[in-house]
């Protein structure tokens, strides 16, 4: 009966841990899960299947990105998450029992089955860790298990033993260098007899490296090509969750037989608290020192402008600001779409004359909200330079289903039907594009279709006629002729008169209010030209400006630059 009690307890707290992380992912950071399904794009074809098998990992990449394709519904997304973190415990908790005497592990160290999961959740909270770094660590553990599990196991010894040779260079290719976890934990469950595993393992790392995989550098090849965004780069705990695994695993064969009785009550209660308490504080640490706020904060709002959720995007940033220029890019585009900037520009934080476009920058997201805001100011070219850069510079060679619909979107505007084509072909391929490629691609070869689309034949009516070099240094006369050309074009006369804002260029900003004042069709003066020319009036006498306010901090930084520079050139 006890035995039954704890067998359903153990399994109540395992659905609890699963039912946890599932609304942790769904509520707490579904935009972590859009952020990785916007930076792959899986493909249904055989082309791209060999692609992956050519590298050692490549299935459990194949798997993992088969699997991050559904993060674009949020609740199957979390639901795969939630699943994977169970199966990581349960796969613990039967290897913990395999090396045990009688194949039973006492029930009071169920607690520590769950540190490894707890430490991936931990690990996740770095937005380069791909999923294919826990689907090869889940492959790892399933292979030791099956093996462990065999029929007639110390009957077949050396059968198995000769399995393990043919079997460790094939797990190597498959799921690549955690396969060190599976010869590990293979050695504890045969013997120190079998460190032969470890020598095996070495050497056809060694070989895969000189003549198979000269190409790359040699430290990828023994830490893995596929588990981390970032080439060459590797998180610490990225190597320590699967040292603690093994060590949690392998402690039970080290603990003698008469050791492993189940526990007084007293001591078995102990013992349940004690493992509650380090998964209590591995999840604080986990959530603390794991998910910074402020990247966190800027990827959401990467997320939000993606769903064209502008009311949060507002409502976010009166109660959290990052000092950023994209935390400013994003704000101003939803106050634009909203048709608030002109009212509540300078409410926000402005980072500088980069607060409305900024130029390229070498990270993954934060040309998102400026190349967004190219594409609905009018801006087509300029939206379709930062999307295909984006594209290119995504530093494990992946697509993005999200920036090839905007290249495709901006070359039919553009009337580039042939190689949109191509762009379209390969959409075709995927799953929860295709549907959309489909539709696409019946506005090839067809101005009038394209001409009648509500996005696209707008935004053709918006662009320049013309091709010119864009420059930063004069963003605001490029809004301005923007406008100019089209008089429809709201969105680029308050761009326009708040890059001049931005820019402290007083007298322009006067010349240019009959333009608002003419074409702006608003009722009133929009309070952020009240505010400046205010401001202007009063010579900066204004305490409660909040343009003033920001000009004062533009001054004050120039003044902390400048001051820099002359102890860099002293020193």
């Amino acid at each position: 009966m006890l035995r039954k009690l704890a067998f359903c307890g153990r399994w109540i707290l395992t659905l609890l841990f699963g039912v946890t992380i599932f609304l942790f992912w769904l509520f707490c950071y579904p935009h972590v899960m859009s952020y990785h399904e916007q930076y792959q794009l899986f493909l249904f074809s055989f082309d791209y299947f060999l692609e992956r098998m050519t590298v050692p990992g490549g299935l459990a990449d194949y798997i993992s990105e088969f699997l991050v394709q559904f993060y674009v519904i949020e609740w199957l997304g979390a639901f795969i998450l939630g699943f994977l973190f169970v199966l990581l415990q349960r796969l613990v908790w039967r290897l913990m029992n395999q090396l045990s005497d009688s194949n039973r592990c006492p029930a009071i160290c169920y607690g520590l089955s769950f540190v490894p999961s707890v430490l991936l959740l931990w690990l996740m909270g770095d937005e380069n860790v791909l999923l294919s770094y826990v689907v090869a660590i889940l492959l790892a553990c399933g292979a030791v298990a099956l093996m462990n599990g065999w029929d007639g196991l110390r009957k077949r010894k050396r059968l198995c033993l000769a399995v393990d040779f043919f079997l460790i260079p094939c797990l190597y290719w498959l799921i690549g260098p955690m396969a060190w976890l599976y010869t590990v934990l293979r050695v504890f469950q045969t013997g120190w007899k079998s460190l032969w595993m470890v020598v095996w393992m070495t050497a056809l790392q060694f070989v895969a490296y000189y003549f198979f995989l000269p190409q790359w550098p040699l430290k990828s090849v023994l830490l893995g090509l596929n588990y981390y965004r970032i080439p060459m780069h590797y998180s610490v705990i990225q190597f320590a969750l699967p040292v603690v695994l093994a060590l949690i695993v392998g402690i039970v064969s080290f603990v003698p037989p008469s050791k492993r009785r189940e526990q007084s009550v007293p001591k078995a209660t102990l013992s349940v608290c004690g493992q509650l308490l380090l998964l209590a504080v591995l999840c604080y640490f986990g959530l603390t020192a794991g998910y910074d706020k402020d990247k966190f904060e800027l990827i959401r709002q990467d997320y939000l402008i993606r769903n064209e959720r502008w009311d949060e995007i507002i409502s976010r940033a009166g109660s959290y600001q990052v000092q950023t220029a994209m935390w400013s890019n994003s704000v101003n585009l939803a106050l634009s779409q909203k048709g608030q900037l002109a009212d509540r520009m300078f409410d926000f934080y402005q980072s500088g004359e980069d607060a409305l476009l900024m130029p390229m920058h070498s990270d993954l997201i934060s040309n998102m909200p400026t190349a967004e805001a190219f594409f609905r100011l009018g801006l087509v070219n300029s939206a379709q330079r930062y999307m295909s850069d984006m594209q290119e510079s995504i530093l494990n060679g992946r697509k993005s289903g999200r920036m090839e619909k905007r290249i495709i979107e901006c070359l039919l505007i553009n009337g580039k039907y042939v190689v949109a084509r191509k762009h379209i072909d390969l959409l075709r391929k995927s799953l929860f594009y295709r549907t959309w490629a489909e539709e696409a691609a019946l506005c090839l070869n067809n101005d009038a279709k394209v001409a009648a689309h509500s996005v696209m034949g707008r935004l053709r009516r918006l662009r320049f006629k013309e091709d010119f070099l864009f420059s930063y240094a004069e963003a605001d006369k490029i809004l301005g002729r923007l406008f100019w050309e089209n008089k429809e074009n709201k969105m680029a006369l308050e761009y326009f008169i708040g890059q001049i804002l931005l820019n402290g260029n007083i007298p322009f900003f006067m010349q240019s209010l009959s333009w608002a004042q003419q074409y702006g069709n608003y009722t009133r003066m929009p309070l952020v030209y009240q505010d400046a020319v205010n401001y202007v009036q009063q010579q900066g006498n204004v305490p409660s400006s909040p343009y003033g306010a920001y000009v004062k901090r533009m001054i004050n930084m120039a003044k902390i630059d400048k001051q820099d520079g002359r102890n860099d050139t002293a020193h």
